[in-house]
């Protein structure tokens, strides 16, 4: 439902109402669970952001430090309360914050001493938190490791599972790679997920508990992202940020060159031109 969701726009040209009935979703069920999120509370998840993407290293306790040299008067609990609603995760060797659902299977990481030779051997996905004006979105990204080339990416207003697979189905249009590798987070460890991989004869990676930078590429896309077009810009809907942020990864991927990839730009290096 996340993504029927998603697709409502309070400024068209028809009603909100009509839309859900179109849709096949209740006018209800439109209103997310962070409406509900005080203004306090958002200027907090905007500092905490922007905290994270400076320290991605820095656990709840640190994260607490910074906003209290802020002046912020905030307990830990509530910090790790935040940094969960945010999808942010310490991506250096940290305590169980987050922990997949059961009744999903974790598969081992294979990319340890892996020499990364080609585009499409390895694809990788992550999650981050996009803040606009009033509230707040995910986004989710599908990346080759060789080339840096952003092969699909959604946002959604909610963490379902959902806006994953509409993301892996969309990059899988393009090619196919030998190898997966994502975090353990229920999105990615979920039946759907899993069974697209499984149907293209994917290998699957899972980052392992407590390694820090196993899945460093994207990381640094989120931070280049961040700094380069989501602190610049206030998104006053989901709209525009989808409009924004398309925007930004075609030029991510067309024009933008990488020092890394000898001056090139990621399109080039993907498909050699």
């Amino acid at each position: 439902m996340g993504i029927r969701r998603d697709m409502i726009e309070t400024a068209h040209e028809l009603s909100v109402r009509r839309q859900c009935a179109l849709l096949g979703i209740s006018r209800s069920g439109l209103y997310y669970k962070h409406r509900g999120i005080s203004d306090l509370d958002q200027k907090i998840m905007r500092m905490l952001d922007e905290q994270y993407t400076k320290t991605p290293f820095y656990g709840v306790e640190k994260m607490t430090a910074c906003l209290h040299r802020e002046k912020v008067v905030i307990g830990h609990n509530k910090v790790r309360r935040l940094m969960r609603m945010m999808s942010l995760e310490t991506i250096f060797p940290k305590p169980r914050l987050s922990i997949p659902s059961s009744e999903h299977k974790i598969y081992p990481y294979l990319l340890k001493n892996m020499r990364i030779k080609r585009p499409n051997q390895v694809w990788s996905t992550d999650i981050t938190y996009i803040r606009l004006v009033k509230g707040f979105v995910y986004l989710v990204a599908v990346m080759d490791w060789f080339s840096r080339y952003v092969l699909s990416w959604r946002l959604s207003t909610s963490l379902d599972a959902d806006f994953c697979v509409a993301a892996l189905k969309e990059a899988l249009k393009k090619a196919c790679p030998d190898i997966f590798n994502s975090d353990q987070g229920s999105q990615f460890t979920s039946n759907e997920f899993i069974m697209v991989l499984k149907k293209f004869g994917i290998r699957i990676s899972m980052d392992g508990r407590g390694r820090a930078f196993d899945n460093i590429f994207i990381e640094r896309l989120w931070r280049t992202l961040k700094y380069e077009e989501v602190y610049t810009h206030d998104y006053e809907n989901v709209s525009r940020a989808r409009e924004r942020i398309g925007r930004y990864f075609e030029f991510y991927n067309i024009d933008r060159i990488h020092q890394s990839l000898g001056y090139k730009t990621p399109e080039e290096v993907h498909y050699g031109t």
